[in-house]
């Protein structure tokens, strides 16, 4: 619960600080003095949006604080220890809002983000507004309250979060078949394609090799004739014809007769015999390279039209004949990856099919308890509008089914507030039948009822009441009371017959400064209780017949 607020330089308030208890607290004063000051700072402690306008003329900053007591709201203290943020069974929230509308917010001391405020603030505090009627005209918010008061808020979050992750799933599905046709025809390209490569089975430097060859059947003849012609010359005369191995065998015998007569020539002789040598290696290579080559016209034949086929298929695909296996390669990745691609699109139909079964299966669930909770909500309102003032009012829950096509992340249903206010009359909706005053009534028995359901420990009523007056009056002061029984509730209010039903009652007013107007908020007792009772009965001045009113209504 809520038990100490502190207000520093917010709007017209300078300083102010509150300690608040357990039951009913009302809050009252003139109009303008600034009730719902204090609610506004709680508001902005909880993460409300800020501006520099909430900060007091010539103050430099606002700073709310508010403390709560969590030693009944484990929700709340479990939600502190996941972010290490817990502080015993106690939580301080504080608002610092500076002139030039900067804002920072703090839990337990440390700075933390609006939104993660926000969250802490739904297990702290329920704010009902003076204009809560107003919702009532959107069938969103039924929804809404139905779900409150079914206790079945984190159901419905939970389908919401379902059908969000199967539409995510369908939409990547969508953008993969939507592709489909032509990555069929692509796939078939792919097949033609890699069947002849697959055909052809043209191996890494089979093409250098088939050239080579190519050259060497196609100049066979030419080949052949000018080996011999080598051979001739170094190591294999015919006839007279004088060799080169010939020559340097007679040089070396010449050179005999001379190296006594020189030391140099020996070296020269040394000289002679390797050329000698050299001349003996490279004619056994042309030898060799002679016995290699033959005539074969066949194997030319075959040789070029293996080529043939290769170049054939190269100026197919566009590329040179050299890049052909890269090329195969790469189309092999790319098929692979396409095939792959169907597998994905089937894992990706399953998950799909998967989320919406159990999208389906979470709205369902959710559907039963809505059904359920419509029925009991429709009577307890019913009984509420009737202890109100409105005797022949019928409200019900009306739950519409969606078909498949248009069932979303709301559920399968949807929901709307129907009422009749006078016998005969069918139920219609609430825009089209109730009245401003009805519509405050309907509003307030809808508030007092899903508050009886709320876990949220502190239920804050700001002028729930207008409107309404004398004895109905005194009936919603009695059902507030009702709920301070259980929870906390702080109700601000014009209405004296709900004022004197709470156990602490609070009183605004203003007070005029030498240079400003300032809001001052004082606890009341005994008698100045009396007095603000009675000056709500009977205006400004108080008579012994207000005062006498005002006592007797504080003591029943």
């Amino acid at each position: 619960m809520l038990t100490q607020l502190l207000i520093q330089n917010f709007a017209i308030v300078d300083h102010l600080d509150l300690d608040l208890k357990v039951g009913m607290t009302v809050i009252s004063g003139e109009t303008g003095a600034g009730k719902s000051i204090m609610l506004d700072a709680l508001a902005l402690a909880l993460g409300d949006r800020a501006d520099s306008d909430s900060v007091r003329l010539g103050a430099e900053r606002a700073e709310i604080t508010a403390l709560f007591d969590l030693a009944d709201i484990p929700e709340a203290r479990e939600w502190l220890a996941a972010q290490d943020l817990d502080m015993d069974n106690e939580c301080q929230l504080r608002r610092v809002i500076t002139r030039e509308g900067r804002s920072r917010s703090y839990i337990n001391g440390q700075p933390t983000p609006l939104n993660l405020v926000r969250e802490l603030g739904q297990f702290l505090v329920d704010i009902h507004g003076q204009h809560e009627h107003q919702r009532l005209l959107k069938k969103d918010f039924h929804r809404v309250l139905l779900d409150d008061f079914a206790q079945q808020t984190a159901l419905a979050l939970d389908v919401k979060q379902h059908y969000q992750h199967w539409q995510g799933l369908q939409k990547r599905l969508q953008r993969l078949t939507d592709d489909s046709a032509e990555k069929t025809a692509r796939l078939q390209l792919l097949s033609y394609q890699l069947n002849e490569l697959n055909q052809l089975d043209l191996r890494e430097g089979e093409l250098e090799q088939l050239e080579q060859e190519q050259q060497q059947l196609e100049n066979a003849g030419s080949l052949l004739q000018t080996g011999h012609q080598v051979l001739q010359l170094t190591a294999e005369g015919e006839g007279e014809q004088t060799t080169c191995l010939e020559l340097l065998s007679h040089s070396l015998q010449l050179l005999e007769g001379l190296q006594k007569f020189s030391p140099f020539l020996p070296q020269a002789a040394d000289m002679l015999s390797s050329a000698q040598i050299q001349i003996e290696e490279a004619s056994r290579e042309i030898r060799h390279f002679i016995d290699q080559v033959e005539m074969n016209p066949e194997r030319l034949q075959e040789v070029e039209e293996r080529l043939s086929s290769i170049y054939d298929i190269a100026r197919k695909h566009r590329v040179a004949p050299e890049a052909l296996c890269a090329l195969h390669r790469q189309l092999e990745a790319e098929m692979a990856g396409l095939e792959q691609s169907d597998e994905a699109i089937e894992q990706l139909q399953h998950e799909a099919d998967q989320a919406r079964l159990r999208f389906l299966q979470q709205a369902q669930q959710l559907s039963q308890k809505r059904s359920s909770a419509a029925l009991a909500l429709s009577q307890a309102v019913d009984q509420q509008l009737h202890s109100l003032g409105m005797a022949s009012a019928h409200f019900r829950v009306q739950l519409t089914p969606l078909d498949s096509q248009h069932a979303g992340a709301q559920g399968l249903e949807e929901v709307e507030f129907l009422i009749s206010t006078n016998k005969g009359q069918s139920a219609k909706p609430l825009a089209k039948v109730a009245s401003g005053g009805e519509l405050s009534r309907i509003s307030l028995a809808i508030q007092v009822i899903t508050a009886q359901t709320s876990s949220t420990p502190t239920l804050v009523f700001d002028e729930v009441d207008v409107g309404i007056g004398g004895a109905i009056a005194e009936v919603v002061g009695r059902l507030l009371k009702e709920l301070g029984q259980r929870t906390q509730v702080l109700c601000v209010t014009h209405q004296p017959q709900v004022a004197a039903q709470g156990d602490q009652h609070l009183h605004v007013s203003k007070i005029d400064l030498e240079h400003a107007t300032a809001t001052q908020i004082q606890t009341l007792e005994s008698d100045a209780r009396i007095q603000e009772i009675a000056r709500m009965l009977g205006g400004i001045e108080l008579t012994s017949t207000t005062l006498k009113h005002a006592k007797e209504m504080l003591k029943h």
